[in-house]
């Protein structure tokens, strides 16, 4: 079932008018019919059933919410994922597989071997850009919230970013053989806590940048005995956190 984000609360019962981008998607594009019923999230996270009542002679489309039981598909942690920019078309693919994976807030920096510019006039616009990718990706594998997508200057406001736990992937840690630096210190995270991973570019990660990483108490990790693309290894993480908060806890169905 297609499932659509709503800018406002609401509840049991309401009928709302669907936002043009939404009405345009469903109704023209998918050409959803009167009775026919999509999912619909509203601000705060809760699920619903629209069922579409009226597309009405000036295009606006009416849907009537019944609330539905809201599954549990959010990873109980926030992450958030600092990239170094990557070149050409990553970060889209960052931001778009990211969000599949469960991924709270995609901030992109500018780090000290990154190859890729962003010139200040045209941040806005790549930001707004990914922004769009993200929310598509939330859509498709049907998250209950859509992540952020931000761009920062450099390293230090990256880890001005208030979390829980900062951890940083290094690859000439994956060299010396470092393996359980990442386990461990992902077993040891606790449901509704923040934490913050960073990556480096295509270029890697500056030794100033590590030095200024473990000054504000980041943790080195290794992603395993492979080196990995700029654009792999945040979907490593994410896939490593989701299997051992999710997937090997009894908790969790």
């Amino acid at each position: 079932m297609q499932r659509y984000f709503l800018e406002t609360p609401q509840q049991d019962g309401d009928q709302v008018t669907l936002p043009a981008t939404v009405q345009h998607h469903w109704v023209v594009v998918l050409r959803a019919q009167v009775g026919d019923v999509a999912e619909f999230v509203d601000q705060t996270a809760h699920l619903f059933h629209g069922e579409l009542l009226r597309v009405t002679n000036d295009g606006h489309a009416e849907v009537r919410l019944t609330a539905v039981v809201t599954p549990t598909v959010e990873l109980p942690a926030h992450v958030i994922i600092a990239c170094g920019l990557p070149k050409q078309e990553k970060a889209e693919w960052i931001a778009q597989k990211a969000t599949e994976m469960g991924v709270q807030q995609v901030i992109f920096y500018g780090a000290d071997w990154s190859i890729a510019k962003w010139h200040s006039q045209k941040v806005a616009k790549k930001v707004a850009r990914l922004t769009k990718v993200a929310n598509g990706a939330a859509e498709q594998s049907h998250r209950l919230v859509r992540p952020t997508v931000t761009y920062v200057p450099n390293l230090a406001a990256v880890l001005a970013t208030p979390n829980d736990l900062t951890l940083m992937a290094y690859e000439e840690s994956a060299k010396r053989g470092e393996h359980s630096a990442l386990t461990a210190n992902l077993q040891r995270v606790v449901a509704g806590q923040t934490v913050l991973a960073i990556f480096g570019p295509e270029g890697g990660i500056s030794p100033a940048e590590v030095t200024q990483a473990q000054t504000a108490h980041a943790i080195l990790v290794g992603l395993g005995p492979r080196i990995l693309r700029t654009e792999t290894a945040p979907l490593y993480f994410l896939a490593a956190a989701s299997t051992i908060w999710e997937l090997q806890s009894p908790q969790r169905g």
